[in-house]
């Protein structure tokens, strides 16, 4: 049945900057879509810049819930214009928050969402349901203090990756909470419940407060992945011994099933924006999980943002944390895993390398000169039997990936790996090529555990890679993609329009909604999802003999970062 006369199903994404809702049908074509821009429409009224407010002196970074209650309304009449259809069409929800904010509701939250008032806007109405009028965003960096004490609970960083997939991190939701306990005691003590994002908009939009997600609930710091269910131990130590079980209560319990349907949608929607009071609400999850369910991801496929930061994501049935990286449950697949790593060095440090290059000739843009020196220099700078592999870091900003200072850095090897030396440097047309070579190597380093060969016969390597973001319309950097990480099937252009997160929520709900008795998200979705007019095929990715080059040189670039971390511990 297509979307003309089917049922249809809406996601909502609610980022940093705006507020996001597209509609697709069964058949996953896209209906409808509208938008709040938080600064162009709410910006002097709320006196935000680029969606937060931001406290220099303590490194506080917070929006104003508020403004996404109105934020709400108003996506809605929007979606409403412009629908070519009515509303009533709709028969599941879902979507995804930006992941570790967290909302507070306050004891007369229950009530007054299930009483809400259609003739009136949500947020004449909610006020009193927070017990905060302010959500932490995941730009805060105000946790310090809680991050070393998190990170040295249960017995240093790995042992707490272990546990929750990721070491301590400033925008988790359990060191926010640690710390708002400590200097907002009042707001802890009002407060009855903690949503983050993801739920927070689901609680809206049914009317009583939603559980946390599977998936986004890995977010916090708190949840101990191996048993599936809150860490008691972490939990006393956010709240406090005494306090383990009121915070327990204040969280609530986690939804395990990433689909299905948690209650129908609230009269008050039904009432002021025309929904069917049968249209079902189904798990929101976290921006990033939702992220992979947009194309959707099977198991030993990887996507490679290349923003103004780099994310690698893959979907693994393989649980292997590590505190420089961050494991989610998937979202809709119980047994597997989101893995994903992050880099502040990326788009912005591919950029200052080819701001260095000679100026170009004859009209050449910098890039087409940065291009031009990736594509005429081999792999690792080795033209000929003798040469010495050519390996750098270029941090422009510090990295987290791994936690070195900013700084550029030139080693050489030999081919197999051997005798690693930090050198002087080489020709400033040898960087381009370098840096992106540097960026895949890191990547493929940390996730060489996580793949098995796609194909009898070949390496282990990703079956396919998704290059997404700006740098994604780069040849040259696709060719050192695949060069490096390989890709079995190919490496893709990922364009689906800046709806990533939106179209993977409407994708859950058609999936939740729709599915037969144990139908997975990727039987359903995979069934009906075309490639057409979302992906291109843009590098051939493994080539024989390129690929095992790279693999030899893996330990000397793991020995380079060793060397840098050694350095920077005695400095």
């Amino acid at each position: 049945m297509g979307s003309s006369d089917g049922p249809l199903y809406l996601g909502f994404d609610l980022s940093t900057q705006q507020l996001k809702a597209i509609v697709v049908g069964s058949d996953l074509k896209s209906v409808a879509q509208a938008k709040v821009d938080f600064d162009g429409d709410f910006g002097s009224k709320y006196g935000i810049n680029k969606g937060v407010h931001v406290r220099d002196e303590t490194g506080e970074v917070y929006a104003p819930v508020a403004l996404w209650l109105e934020s709400l309304n108003l996506v809605l009449d929007r979606l409403a214009a412009v629908m070519p259809v009515a509303m009533d069409r709709i028969k599941g929800i879902s979507g995804s928050g930006q992941q570790h904010g967290s909302v507070w509701w306050s004891a007369e939250a229950e009530a007054l969402l299930a009483g809400l008032d259609p003739d009136r806007p949500l947020v004449d109405q909610l006020g009193k349901a927070l017990a905060r009028e302010w959500a932490p965003n995941w730009q805060d960096h105000s946790t310090q203090a809680e991050c070393d004490a998190f990170d040295a609970a249960l017995g240093g960083r790995e042992k707490l990756a272990e546990s929750t997939g990721s070491g301590a991190h400033h925008r988790f939701t359990g060191t926010q909470i640690m710390r708002i306990k400590r200097v907002e005691p009042d707001v802890y003590a009002k407060t009855a419940r903690i949503s983050l994002v993801s739920s927070w908009l689901a609680s809206v939009l049914m009317g009583t407060i939603a559980p946390l997600d599977v998936s986004d609930v890995c977010g916090m710091n708190l949840w101990d992945m191996p048993s599936q269910q809150y860490n008691q131990t972490l939990l006393e130590l956010t709240a406090g011994k005494d306090g383990a079980a009121e915070l327990r209560k204040k969280l609530g319990d986690v939804r395990m099933d990433g689909g299905g349907s948690m209650g129908a949608v609230s009269p008050y929607f039904v009432k002021r924006h025309g929904f069917s009071p049968e249209c079902q609400v189904v798990p929101f999850t976290g921006d990033n999980p939702a992220t992979i369910l947009a194309l959707p991801l099977r198991p030993l496929d990887a996507i490679v943002s290349l923003g103004t930061s780099t994310t690698f994501l893959m979907n693994t049935p393989k649980y292997r944390p590590d505190g420089a990286y961050h494991f989610f449950n998937h979202p809709t697949t119980a047994g597997h895993y989101m893995f994903m790593l992050c880099y502040k060095n990326g788009g912005l440090a591919r950029e200052k390398v080819r701001d260095e290059l000679p100026k170009p000739e004859g009209g050449a843009t910098g890039w087409e000169n940065f291009n031009k020196a990736v594509l005429d220099t081999p792999p690792l700078d080795v033209a000929k039997e003798g040469d010495r592999a050519k390996l750098g870091l270029y941090f422009y900003l510090r990295e987290t990936v791994p936690n070195i200072r900013a700084g550029t850095w030139r080693f050489d090897s030999e081919a197999d790996g051997s005798d690693l030396q930090e050198t002087s440097g080489w020709a400033k047309e040898k960087d381009p090529r370098i840096i992106v070579e540097s960026q895949a190597l890191s990547m493929r380093l940390r996730s060489q555990n996580l793949v098995d060969s796609p194909r009898d016969g070949l390496p282990a390597q990703p079956r396919r890679i998704y290059l997404v973001g700006g740098g994604s319309l780069n040849p040259a950097i696709a060719r050192v993609i695949g060069d490096v990480l390989g890709g079995a099937d190919g490496v893709y252009k990922l364009d689906v329009g800046g709806n990533a997160c939106a179209l993977g929520g409407a994708y859950k709900a058609v999936w939740a909604v729709e599915r037969r008795d144990g139908e997975t998200f990727d039987d359903l979705i995979g069934a009906r999802w075309t490639e057409e007019g979302f992906i291109e095929k843009v590098d051939d990715g493994f080539r024989d003999g390129v690929y095992q080059k790279y693999g030899r040189v893996l330990g000397a670039f793991e020995e380079m970062e060793h060397r840098l971390l050694a350095q920077e511990a005695q400095s």
